[in-house]
């Protein structure tokens, strides 16, 4: 029995020497996190007012500041990890095999990580542009590493991977000052095609918003011949800005003075002529 507690007892003395041998490690460890902390939030700081200041592009503001910010969280580890002893060949082999791992598990991620990177260089929208991709359309509120963030008509937020992005078709509305408008309008074959025309024309050449410069003038012309109506394409020239204002208020105003004028626009209609059979016979 007392071979039994004296044994005991030198184990805890071990364990006692050892964690106060440790204490040193773990001490300078926690400081090493701590300081590590405050200075990537410093240091992003640093970068956020670069961009600011230099180069206010809110595109690459984000993105770099994502990736240096994982950047320095992982350099921070390492450095907190090695201050407790582990030795840097066997943490080098560690982190090989744990990125072998990740890397296999996680080929989405890193695949939206090079579509980030795609979407840096190429540039096909930025911060504040108004796109439409992967079924979304909304304003670009963020472009991160790993997704990009829109913000719908109706606010909602819609993530977006990079992946799938950088890969699939986008529209981008704002990647020209100018936009051009194209309404269809029908109206009845009995309807005086000419006095419609005008009446479209005049219309959009009063808005001052319009474009009236060469190669963007307004157009009213027949489109085509349907079954029902005949249909008149109206376009038009506008910049990004007037551009919403103009489509509502023609396209209500249109209807408004092609009814004032007379020229309905028809409903879908079929003649059936019925023959009594039994008064020829």
């Amino acid at each position: 029995m007392e071979d039994k507690i004296h044994q005991f007892d030198v184990y805890v003395e071990r364990l006692i020497t050892k964690i106060i041998d440790f204490l040193p490690s773990l001490i300078s460890a926690l400081l090493i996190l701590i300081i590590g902390i405050w200075v990537i939030k410093f240091i992003k700081k640093l970068v956020r007012r670069f961009f600011t200041r230099r180069h206010p592009d809110a595109t690459l503001e984000n993105f770099i500041s994502s990736l240096v910010d994982w950047a320095l969280k992982i350099l921070l580890f390492v450095l907190v990890v090695t201050q407790l002893g582990v030795e840097s060949a066997s943490l080098v082999a560690m982190i090989g095999a744990a990125g072998l791992a990740i890397g296999l598990a996680l080929q989405g991620s890193l695949s939206n990580l090079a579509g980030g990177v795609l979407l840096l260089v190429l540039r096909p929208f930025r911060v504040g542009d108004w796109i439409s991709a992967q079924g979304v359309e909304g304003t670009v509120s963020e472009i991160s590493i790993f997704n990009t963030r829109i913000t719908t008509f109706g606010n909602q937020v819609a993530v977006i991977p990079n992946g799938k992005l950088s890969n699939d078709k986008i529209v981008n509305y704002n990647a020209l000052n100018i936009r051009r408008e194209s309404f269809t309008f029908g109206i009845g074959y009995g309807d005086d095609i000419k006095l419609a025309k005008e009446i479209l024309m005049n219309l959009v050449m009063e808005q001052d918003a319009v474009l009236k410069e060469e190669g963007k003038m307004p157009m009213v012309a027949v489109a085509a011949l349907n079954e029902n109506s005949v249909d008149l394409t109206l376009r038009y020239w506008a910049t990004n800005a007037d551009f919403w204002d103009l489509h509502f208020y023609v396209l209500e105003e249109a209807k408004n003075r092609l009814d004032a004028a007379g020229i309905d626009i028809p409903y879908p209609q079929r003649v059936v002529h019925v023959k009594d059979s039994l008064q020829k016979q």
